[in-house]
């Protein structure tokens, strides 16, 4: 049974589906997502049209608001609203290595998540989609990696969508996982040289604390083994409208003095172990490169690989010099799965994942190029996470698919530019705009 409550101007109803793990096989098992019906408070009795709403990641649940915050206050004047916990993600059947071995071992595990990428969450929502809407077919706002799936499913499915509405999150049809981070490096030092030019202490405080990890076994609370590399990960928030300001905020206190010498304050570790750890989602470690895979070569650690060509960001070499030490933003690392103890159980699982050479295409460019959903895109200008040159050659491969192009944003546009972004987009595929 459903169960409807209410917060300020919306009411709720959770949504539970059982959908097969594996849609080639649709009488084996299946698995459970769960997602949250919204609708505005005065228009709950109305009959609606549909929007589905696919978060970025991969490995997220979708957005928890509170009432009709962000975006969401601009949906809910004409639609129903349908936030999506993609498999495994949210509160839908979890892959956490608490789960994960009731499948078996590493390559049994490898095994299921390979059914966790946006061609099956496309065939998720397609399996939901006549319980929710009666048949009917629903708008789509794809964020990010969301934007991914939207773009999956124009290519598998265009008949279930009515809309497509995309905001920074228009993948590459082609690329490998190689060329994905061979772009990326360049964009996130762009990114970190930005940072320092806001914040020039910052350039002297970095080099300190990595100075101190490569030099000094640090272990947080949780016993994440906090190195170097590490550190220099925590360059994953420049990508975010305030991201630049909360790394300052947190290098500013990284020091306190004790008996025995200046060490990282307690304070400092506090704030770095909750930015590390892939506790609270695990599958966007596991799976980040299989997003890339459509074909046999595998994607073989691509962010790692690549690193290695751009010799700017070695901690070690900057240190030797008078150089800046360069924060990295959206990579997934093999020594990851040895610093955190939530992915500790599954490195070999990363392996066999990484690994992997039977990876299908994602995309269908034929099917693009004769798309016929009314389909919008916000591409922000330098994106960190989604190249903007990848973008915008997708966005001439979908037939009829109308881009604004803008740096008025960071890659959190959607909710940080809310309701402007979603009505421009949505203006867009009416022709209002």
């Amino acid at each position: 049974m459903s169960l409807s409550y209410r917060q300020p101007g919306v009411v709720l109803t959770d949504r539970r589906f059982a959908v097969p793990l594996d849609h080639a096989d649709p009488g084996g098992e299946t698995i459970e997502l769960y997602a949250r019906e919204v609708v505005a408070s005065d228009k709950a009795g109305q009959d609606l049209p549909w929007l589905l709403y696919l978060q970025g990641g991969p490995g997220f649940g979708a957005n928890r608001f509170v009432g009709r915050q962000a975006w969401l206050d601009r949906a809910l004047k004409e639609y129903r609203v349908l936030l999506l916990d993609q498999r495994g993600t949210g509160s839908s059947t979890p892959a956490t290595r608490q789960t994960l071995p009731l499948r078996g071992g590493p390559v049994e595990q490898a095994d299921y998540l390979a059914r966790f990428r946006a061609d099956s969450i496309v065939r998720d929502c397609e399996a939901i989609r006549p319980e929710v809407t009666g048949g009917a077919p629903w708008t789509v706002l794809g964020q990010s990696f969301g934007g991914f799936c939207a773009v999956s499913y124009l290519s598998l499915a265009p008949e279930g969508l009515a809309t497509a509405v995309v905001t920074g999150g228009l993948p590459s049809l082609h690329a490998h996982a190689d060329d994905v981070y061979r772009a990326a490096y360049p964009r996130i030092e762009r990114k970190v040289t930005a940072h320092y030019a806001r914040y020039p202490q910052d350039v002297e405080r970095a080099r300190r604390i990595a100075d101190h990890l490569l030099t000094h076994d640090v272990v947080l609370p949780n016993g994440y083994r906090f190195t170097a590399e590490a550190f220099q990960s925590l360059g994953l928030m420049l990508g975010m409208s305030d991201g630049s300001h909360r790394l300052h905020l947190l290098l500013e206190d990284a020091f306190v003095r004790t008996p025995a010498g200046p060490e990282p304050a307690d304070a400092f570790l506090e704030q770095a172990m909750g930015l590390l750890s892939y506790a609270s989602y695990p599958l966007y470690a596991l799976v980040h490169e299989t997003i890339y895979g459509q074909s046999a070569r595998p994607t073989a650690w691509a962010a790692e690989r690549i690193r290695a060509e751009f010799p700017q960001f070695d901690a070690a070499k900057a240190l030797a010099g008078d150089a800046p030490v360069l924060f990295t933003g959206e990579t997934i690392h093999p020594w990851m799965f040895d610093a955190d103890p939530a992915l500790r159980p599954l490195r070999e699982t990363a392996e066999v994942l990484a690994a992997r050479t039977d990876w299908t295409p994602l995309y269908d460019p034929a099917r693009l190029a004769a798309n016929e959903v009314p389909v919008a895109a916000a591409v922000y200008h330098d994106d960190m996470y989604v190249d903007t040159a990848h973008s915008l050659e997708t966005a001439r491969a979908v037939r009829g698919l109308r881009t604004w192009v803008t740096d008025e944003f960071e890659h959190d546009g959607l909710r940080t530019g809310a309701p402007r972004v979603l009505d421009r987009l949505l203006a867009l595929t009416r022709d209002e705009a």
